[in-house]
């Protein structure tokens, strides 16, 4: 019997289309014509929110006074998925151990206040600003930041009031304490809070940052458990540079959540002052 490919092709495409069959036939239906056009915007719409989120730029809201001034608690800031290229966590809740390297990666610059997965907890995000980078050496002495082996400056600028967080003695209540701004080694210049000189972070060893890592701080530097304390007594350490997530650059809201006593009250504590601010 000899081999005829016409014929062979031909009994192919009839079963072919004996199998395609049945799902024609349901597609064909009107009902399912009718919901797979209800369903096709909000799928759309759902793909093209991942994939900016992903991409572009995501929201993350700041639960903590570790950041204030900078940030407020109940912020809802911007951060650009964009300028330190992409990791497994540029995804939306992605996990898993901590990447190596990065596509189209390229390193934050000291004092870029940036989002991140703990390194003791991937699961958990955390936003600090960027302090040291491989190779840095960091030092705290009675209070003041030496970066390299340079004291930065510190000038005065009044007064602030810090808000206790959530899970804090006294939360949502404010309290006046000193402000001043300090200027990074390239002379970028940010606030911070700091009302004492003899904590336990204020006298330290040097911090020298490993390769492939960040030496992340909090601006409210006597109340930001950052990477001058180690992962075993609760800290950040030293955050691998795979487990960035964003630069932030703008809060886009802000709810003093704290002290709304209910969901109802929030409108009521909306700081209309803080919305569209730059974060620097």
């Amino acid at each position: 019997m000899t081999f005829d490919p016409a014929d062979w092709l031909a009994r192919a495409r009839r079963q072919s289309q004996s199998l395609r069959a049945p799902f024609t036939t349901f597609f064909a239906r009107k009902d399912v014509r009718a919901t797979l056009t209800w369903l096709k915007e909000p799928v759309l719409a759902v793909v093209v929110v991942f994939a900016v989120t992903t991409i572009v730029a995501q929201p993350f809201y700041v639960p903590s006074g570790s950041m204030q001034p900078t940030l407020a608690i109940g912020d809802l800031t911007l951060a650009a998925k964009f300028p330190y290229g992409y990791s497994r966590y540029s995804i939306p809740y992605m996990n898993g151990p901590s990447p190596a390297g990065r596509f189209l990666g390229q390193m934050p610059k000291v004092g870029d206040v940036v989002v991140f997965r703990l390194p003791s907890d991937t699961s958990v995000t955390y936003v600090k600003r960027v302090i040291g980078l491989p190779g840095d050496r960091i030092q705290m002495k009675q209070g003041r930041l030496w970066i390299n082996g340079r004291e930065l400056p510190l000038r005065p600028d009044g007064a602030g009031e810090v808000e206790a967080g959530p899970d804090e003695p006294g939360a949502g209540s404010y309290v006046a304490v000193p402000k001043f701004i300090e200027t990074l080694p390239d002379g970028v210049e940010h606030p911070i809070y700091k009302w004492r000189w003899d904590g336990p972070f204020d006298n330290t060893d040097v911090y020298v940052v490993p390769k492939g890592c960040l030496f992340m701080m909090g601006d409210n530097r006597d109340d930001s458990s950052d990477s001058r304390v180690p992962p075993f007594e609760g800290g950040v350490g030293y955050v691998p540079y795979g487990n960035l997530m964003g630069k932030v650059f703008v809060v886009l809201a802000s709810v003093d959540f704290t002290n709304a006593a209910a969901l109802w009250d929030w409108p009521l504590e909306f700081r209309l002052s803080r919305m569209f601010k730059g974060v620097r």
